[in-house]
């Protein structure tokens, strides 16, 4: 949870002015405590590039002759350090700015500098020096510098040669680097600095308008003019933002020692707006909080809004106190009462098409409303049934409407882009959390303060855990095929390789033969080179495939053969240098491949015609593999099968992933699903196939397979079924049963089979048997058609469908 968005203000840092190495021993009164070179730039508020200097000794610290200069992150042999000279002295505990160059852009002035240079620092990356004496420095590499007695303390930030230790993280037009809490000096320029938003302070504790009062008295528990509800405000970003805080009140209700610490405090005198939260999370950076729930504190620091994921991402922020100083007034305070947390709103979030930061807050219209303005605040959750399985990260999703699109085995269907299912809300612990299972109950209260995160967006950080109690939820076995029907199965494998352990090869294996009763033919998914994610530019993944059929045949399934083709090098995405790709198994005892040599990664497969049928030029053949809708993407592998005499054209597709979407709860709504543009050139691309073959052979039997990685209401798949020449099978289900995955505590559907309309007798089902528990052996569920192919001709279909119905029943 770190700064990564306007946290302005980090705790004043020094600068040494002593004779030393510019990597020395650790400073005991002036260091640089914040460098920032985005001023005036695009997006900036501020209009100039700065540099701030503090003491953190006991006596004033003369910089007459002093000079603070700057070099680019690589400099080249023509490269000179700019230099600005300086004057004056930095009194204790207190801090020396330094104006540097002024852009175009930004709206706020800096507070009156010590010290006005005219350097025109880098937003990203380069390096600040104090120096003795105001001659340019000639060093131009971390040793050259570090051997430089001139050099009192340095600073590289971003990609810059010259540092001290490790260079700081790469600065942008809002982020500064600020000295950490404590002012650390251990010459490791990214352990001692943080990224947030700059927060300038001059000699006179001045920072920017609207700043307040920069130093609290340490000793003086009077609470100030700023209340947590003054923080939060009545939008999702607080009006403090990047302004400094006195003595703001509250009890202590939850604290955390590792990860992102901090702590929790709380109003207990709350105001009647429902929008203004009562509660904040202090942030405490690298430090684990000393105070203890029940403490009656006043904390005095910055307003930050963190950023999870990032400043540029679309995620929404965490309204915090940062760089803290805490007075503890007393001990063994109550704790306000938690807010239960039920009946959410059904509506999700407004969507002005654009950012909904500046947007008053409507709790009692839109469920994430509600949940933003409990922000901060202590909840309560009772009887939460488990919708999205816990993890290894210890987070597990529940919800708290529980009538909410439910599903069957108590997960929430996710039916369409307008009903993302507010009641959705992920519980975080640091503790144990129990393996839970969807349709599990936490029964009881639940406890823990509302906060925002990466990976899911709200999140009750349990300090409360209500009783685990599982619905017993079973895998499920599909129904046994018929001797005349065929049965197609997909399945995603999740980048399975040889290095993979037994235990998972074994788990799949399973699903192959009991849960999906060994189909004649399985479409495989993310089945990786034979040395997985090794980028050594091995392609081949028979190894892959022969373990994966042995240990199926060991479980008693079939002696499945596959049909593939080896993918071109780091080309089809995925985990780099796995070259995942799709693949066939099937069951030469049931069905027979009609191999057509001549296919490869780059040869596009063709229909041609052959006795007035469809027939593919290469079979195993890759579909439009040269398109750029496939580029980084897995390519559809089409082959060509027969059963009992008919032929049947299976494709086997991995489309593009959503990675880069915007996230449903972020803050540009609607969000921005740029990943469909490509799916949407996909499934053209395959429809186009699709309809060469129809083109020949109207009667023809054609099944694709596989993870679409998309919704059944998305318009990849409206491009493909739209016509009615083509069904996708999912939506044969009930609308609550229709999914394979799930993602944050919805129920959706990313996998597909997809058949041709002239397919009629067919039965189908999705094979719950990963994706809603706990312990996976992939992340999808398979799914299973079985099926009658047409002969091409209805009228013949009718007389040789009632002869195989009168054998199947004479062989039961």
């Amino acid at each position: 949870m770190r700064p990564t968005l306007p946290v302005v203000g980090t705790a004043v840092a020094a600068l040494v002015l002593a004779a030393v190495p510019a990597v020395a021993a650790p400073s005991t009164d002036a260091l640089i405590s914040e460098v920032y070179g985005g001023g005036g730039n695009s997006g900036a508020t501020l209009t100039n590039d700065f540099v701030e200097l503090a003491n953190k000794g006991t006596t004033p610290v003369s910089v007459d002759g002093f000079s603070v200069q700057y070099i680019s992150a690589s400099p080249g042999a023509s490269t000179q350090w700019g230099v600005t000279p300086l004057t004056g002295s930095i009194a204790p505990g207190k801090t020396y700015l330094v104006a540097e160059a002024k852009g175009t852009g930004g709206t706020v002035a800096l507070p009156t500098p010590d010290a006005t240079g005219t350097i025109a620092m880098s937003a990203t990356g380069g390096t600040i020096a104090l120096v003795s004496g105001t001659t340019a420095l000639t060093c131009k590499t971390a040793v050259d510098c570090a051997a430089d007695t001139r050099i009192k303390d340095l600073v590289g930030f971003g990609t810059a040669a010259v540092r001290e230790g490790t260079a700081t993280a790469a600065l942008t037009n809002t982020t500064s680097a600020s000295r950490k809490a404590g002012l650390p000096d251990t010459d490791d320029n990214s352990a001692d600095f943080t990224t947030g938003a700059p927060s300038p302070v001059n000699s006179k504790g001045e920072t920017t308008p609207g700043g307040g009062d920069p130093d609290p008295d340490p000793e003086d528990p009077t609470p100030g003019d700023k209340r947590i509800r003054d923080i939060q405000g009545v939008t999702r970003v607080s009006p403090l933002v990047g302004q400094k805080v006195t003595n703001v009140p509250g009890v202590v209700t939850g604290t955390r020692a590792t990860g992102d610490r901090g702590f929790w405090i709380q109003d207990t005198a709350p105001d009647n707006d429902p929008r203004t939260s009562e509660g904040v999370f202090v942030y405490t950076g690298g430090t684990a909080p000393t105070v203890a729930v029940g403490d009656s504190v006043v904390v005095s620091g910055t307003i930050a809004e963190y950023r999870p994921g990032g400043e540029t991402g679309s995620l929404q922020t965490l309204t915090e106190i940062t760089t803290p100083t805490t007075i503890t007034v007393s001990k063994g305070n109550p704790v306000p009462t938690p807010v239960v947390v039920k009946n959410v709103p059904a509506a999700y979030l407004p969507a002005p098409g654009g950012s909904i930061e500046q947007l008053p807050l409507e709790p009692a219209k839109y469920g994430l409303d509600y949940f933003e303005s409990l922000e901060g605040t202590l909840v309560q959750v009772d009887d939460a049934r488990v919708v999205g399985p816990s993890n290894t990260f210890g987070e597990v999703w529940v919800t708290v409407n529980p009538a909410e699109n439910k599903n069957l085995r108590g997960g929430t269907t996710y039916p369409s882009y307008d009903q993302q299912n507010s009641g959705r809300l992920k519980i975080k612990t640091a503790g144990t959390l129990p393996a839970a299972n969807v349709g599990d109950v936490f029964a009881g209260a639940t406890v823990g303060a509302m906060e925002y995160t990466n990976f899911g967006g709200y999140t009750l950080a349990a300090l409360n855990l209500g009783q685990h109690a599982s619905s017993n939820l079973q895998r499920e076995i599909t129904a046994q095929q018929k001797e005349s029907e065929l049965s197609v199965a997909t399945y995603n494998v999740e980048n399975l390789d040889p290095s993979d352990p037994q235990e998972k090869f074994d788990r799949l294996a399973d699903g192959v033969t009991t849960n999906l009763r060994s189909p004649d033919v399985v479409v495989l998914e993310e089945i990786q080179d034979n040395n997985g994610a090794t980028n050594d530019g091995v392609v081949a993944a028979d190894q892959t495939l022969q373990k994966f059929s042995d240990t199926i045949f060991a479980k008693g399934g079939p002696r499945y053969q596959w049909r593939q083709i080896d993918p071109e090098n780091l080309k089809d995405g995925g985990e780099p240098g796995g070259n995942i790709r799709v693949g066939f198994f099937f069951n030469p005892q049931r069905v027979s491949f009609v191999d057509r040599p001549g296919g490869d990664f780059k040869t596009p497969v063709q229909v041609v015609k052959k006795n007035g049928r469809a027939t593919l030029s290469v079979s195993p053949g890759r579909i439009d593999p040269l398109n750029d809708a496939w580029a980084s993407s897995r390519k559809p592998l089409a082959g060509e099968f027969k059963f009992r005499g008919r032929t049947v054209f299976v494709v086997a597709n991995h489309f593009n992933s959503k990675g880069g979407d915007e996230a449903i709860h972020g803050r540009f709504q609607p969000p921005n699903r740029t990943s469909e543009v490509q799916r949407a050139k996909q499934a053209a691309s395959l429809k186009t196939f699709t309809e060469q073959i129809r083109a020949i052979d109207k009667g023809a039997n054609v099944v694709l397979a596989g993870d679409l990685n998309d919704y059944q209401f998305s318009p990849a798949l409206k491009t493909l079924t739209g016509d009615g020449n083509l069904k996708a099978l999912i939506d044969t289900l009930p609308v609550n049963e229709r999914y394979s995955y799930v993602f944050e505590g919805n129920s959706q559907t990313l996998d597909h089979l997809v058949m041709s309309k002239n397919i009629t007798r067919f039965s189908y089902d999705v094979v719950h048997i990963n994706a809603e528990f706990a312990d996976q052996a992939s992340d999808h569920d398979p799914q299973i058609v079985r099926a009658r192919p047409s002969t091409g001709d209805a009228n013949v279909d009718k007389i040789v469908f009632a002869i195989e119905d009168i054998l199947d029943c004479l062989k039961k």
